[in-house]
């Protein structure tokens, strides 16, 4: 394993670790979740696939460039509304 390779994979257990502790922590709130929108998961999947793909720069910062775009799109989208 690579070097930059170990640091994602300990990026990612740390936030794996962080979402549970925050699911066991987190107080039942009387707030409805909004459920995510289907451009919002667009623009997660975008985001995790230039994650996978990262060892080839170009493809990888594509991809995240497009899910960053994505979504800033569906933020505004959700403020106009």
């Amino acid at each position: 394993m690579d070097a930059s390779q170990i640091y994602i994979l300990i990026g990612i257990v740390v936030l794996l670790i962080i979402a549970v502790l925050i699911i066991l922590i987190k107080k039942p709130s009387k707030k409805k979740v909004k459920p995510l929108t289907p451009l919002a998961g667009l623009a997660f999947a975008f985001i995790i696939l230039g994650i996978l793909f990262g060892d080839s720069r170009l493809v990888g910062y594509s991809l995240m460039g497009i899910g960053v775009v994505l979504a800033i799109i569906d933020i505004i989208m959700k403020l106009k509304k």
